[in-house]
C-alpha cells in the first residue's frame, strides 16, 4: 500500500519567504521548508496498482500553466483546539481550475470525491497545546504576508512516508502543466 497525495510545488524563494514565518508560538512543530508544498488533493493509502491508475491519469491532464501569489496567515481549529498554522492563497480560478481537474481524475481511479471543500493553504506548523493568546498574536504580526506570484508549471504525486519525526515525502511523478502561450 502507498499513501498519496497530490500537490504544487514551491519556488525556493517561496519556501525561504514561509521559514522566515516560523517561531513565537509554543507548541508548534514548524515545517521544514524543503517539504513545503499546496496539497491539490490528500489520496491516502492505495495499492500498487491502483497508483499506477492514479499516475496515468495524471499524465492525462491538459490544463494550462499559470501564476499563483500566497497571501495571509490562518489557524485551523480555536483555541486549545487550534492544530495548523497555514499561509493561506490568493483567490485564483486557475488554481481552482487545476485542482477540479486532479479531483475528477482521482475519481475517475476508483477513489471516492473528496467531501471536505478545497481550502487551498501551505502548512506551516502543526499545533499540541500551543497557548490562544500567541496563536492570536502570530496571526496579528504576520497577517499583511504575500509571497509571489509565483510559477506554476507541473504538478506532482507524493508518497508520504510517516515517522517518528513527521512525514517524508518522496516524488512519484511529475506532470507539466501546458505553457502559456505567448
Amino acid at each position: 500500500m502507498l499513501r498519496l497525495f497530490v500537490a504544487l510545488d514551491l519556488t525556493e524563494e517561496v519556501r525561504r519567504r514561509l521559514a522566515g514565518l516560523a517561531g513565537g508560538v509554543p507548541g508548534a512543530r514548524w515545517t521544514e521548508p524543503e517539504t513545503m508544498h499546496l496539497t491539490l488533493r490528500f489520496i491516502g493509502e492505495v495499492p500498487d496498482d491502483q497508483a499506477m491508475d492514479i499516475d496515468a491519469a495524471l499524465a492525462e491532464l491538459r490544463v494550462p500553466a499559470f501564476s499563483l501569489t500566497l497571501d495571509g496567515v490562518g489557524v485551523f481549529g480555536a483555541g486549545r483546539k487550534a492544530r495548523v498554522l497555514w499561509a493561506g492563497v490568493e483567490r485564483s480560478e486557475a488554481l481552482a481550475h487545476l485542482q477540479a481537474k486532479v479531483e475528477s481524475a482521482i475519481v475517475r481511479c476508483g477513489l471516492p470525491a473528496e467531501e471536505r471543500k478545497f481550502s487551498p493553504h501551505v502548512t506551516l506548523a502543526r499545533l499540541k497545546d500551543a497557548p490562544a493568546d500567541r496563536i492570536a498574536r502570530f496571526l496579528s504580526d504576520r497577517g499583511l504576508f504575500r509571497a509571489g506570484p509565483m510559477p506554476v508549471d507541473h504538478l506532482t504525486l507524493y508518497r508520504s512516508h510517516l515517522g517518528n519525526g513527521g512525514a517524508l515525502y518522496e516524488a512519484l511523478g511529475e506532470y507539466p502543466l501546458e505553457p502559456i502561450a505567448p
